[in-house]
């Protein structure tokens, strides 16, 4: 039988649980400690792929977990590698795509070295950032008319298009609140925390019992969010990890799992 846990843990990545600079998550450390030694979980939450997060989720000893990926179109399962998500729509998504008015170019039709140009990335990652199974990000080289004209279509298709800051992405629907419903669904925790620093974030702070906004001095910050004024929504005075080590541990001895001194 599943124990209950006492917290179930909803964290996004870059910016958040992931240092905006270089990507470290040692910071957060004490608090991930902290949350294992009471059997509470930790469901990373992330546009990352499952080839992206799943070495991620190891190296923080949260495989036990799942994690939602590719901004919540897609689930990795506890204990599962990347490549063992179950069904991948990815080959239908993209038969899909190539129905739809021209205009769009997805990682699909990029090689590893485009990908890596655009995103910034180091080659090795942006291998893995192509590895898709859920959604498919990419650019809009039309005019804004012929974009309507796509969005209406792809709708059309069956499927969900969100525009970023620097990507459109398609898919078949789900958000990272969506997936997070259901694995609230399926472990029953006593209490639910969310962490991000984005917009896309928002949605899950909102489902969430507490709510932590990670301070990010490399974006514009979030306006007040419902909730925030009530202390249900709370927010960091430090950035990425340290700011999330500092606010999970705050959260455990307001709910009384913990003795540690803020």
């Amino acid at each position: 039988m599943m124990n209950t846990p006492d917290i179930l843990v909803f964290s996004d990545l870059d910016g958040t649980l992931l240092d905006h600079d270089d990507y470290s998550w040692a910071p957060a450390k004490p608090a991930l400690d902290a949350l294992k030694a009471k059997g509470c979980g930790v469901i990373l939450a992330s546009s990352k792929t499952a080839a992206e997060i799943a070495p991620l989720r190891a190296e923080m000893g949260l495989g036990d977990w799942p994690a939602i990926v590719e901004n919540g179109s897609g689930l990795l399962p506890a204990g599962h590698a990347a490549t063992e998500t179950g069904d991948s729509p990815y080959a239908d998504l993209r038969a899909r795509l190539a129905g739809l008015p021209p205009g769009f170019r997805g990682f699909g039709d990029m090689d590893t070295a485009e990908v890596a140009g655009i995103t910034g990335l180091p080659e090795p990652a942006a291998a893995l950032a192509r590895d898709r199974r859920f959604s498919e990000p990419g650019l809009w080289t039309g005019t804004d008319a012929a974009l309507e004209r796509f969005l209406k279509a792809a709708d059309a298709a069956g499927l969900s298009a969100r525009r970023g800051g620097r990507f459109l992405t398609l898919s078949f629907g789900g958000t990272k609140a969506g997936r997070m419903d259901e694995i609230i669904d399926t472990y029953r925790p006593r209490h639910t925390i969310a962490l991000g620093d984005a917009p896309n974030d928002t949605e899950m702070l909102d489902r969430a019992d507490h709510g932590v906004v990670i301070r990010n001095d490399a974006a514009p910050p979030l306006p007040p969010l419902a909730g925030e004024a009530e202390g249900r929504i709370r927010r960091t005075a430090e950035e990425g990890p340290a700011g999330w080590c500092h606010a999970v541990l705050a959260l455990m001895q307001d709910l009384g799992l913990t003795e540690t001194q803020r």
